[in-house]
């Protein structure tokens, strides 16, 4: 069914807004390893410790994040932006380029990841055509030396710069 153009409108406002690339990584009971780009990811709760990452109910992947014990969160880096578009792209070998390996908690992991966090499944919330996975962080690795790529304008970018330490959040 085409979208309505209230759907284009809000599609066209939030492509405005700027958001982290990430590819989320599990396992499922058979070994099977499955990933996917997402945009939509944000920290939820410092204590506990939790994220969350929007799937559409439409996807490849969805029964086995939604079915998932344990998921990873790759943030991506500014120069793996091919990275993101093969995670984003039906009918692949997503893990065919030999960039994931298995990592914390026996995840799929992107070791040049500027940040990696190991989930457990805290909850899957309804959220229209999408199931919000909420994760319990248990591990988190940074990367000090990289800059994040970020998605805006349905365009890869990298950030135009560090941010000054007086700007930065304490």
């Amino acid at each position: 069914m085409p979208p309505n153009a209230r759907e284009l409108d809000f599609t066209r406002a939030m492509a405005r807004v700027p958001g982290p690339v990430v590819v989320t990584t599990t396992v499922d009971a058979a070994g099977r390893r499955w990933g996917f780009t997402a945009s939509s990811f944000v920290s939820l709760s410092l204590a506990p410790p939790l994220v969350t990452v929007s799937l559409d109910k439409k996807a490849s992947t969805h029964a086995a994040f939604t079915t998932a014990d344990f998921f990873m969160v790759n943030v991506l880096a500014h120069d793996q932006s091919d990275i993101a578009r093969r995670f984003a792209t039906s009918g692949v070998d997503r893990f065919a380029a030999g960039d994931t390996v298995t990592l914390e908690r026996g995840l799929p992991g992107i070791p040049e990841a500027v940040v990696r966090l190991a989930c457990r499944m805290h909850d899957v919330v309804d959220g229209g055509d999408h199931s919000i996975l909420i994760g319990r962080v248990l591990d988190c690795v940074t990367s000090v030396d990289r800059e994040a790529l970020v998605y805006v304008d349905r365009a890869f970018v990298r950030p135009a710069g560090s941010v000054p330490a007086v700007a930065r959040a304490h």
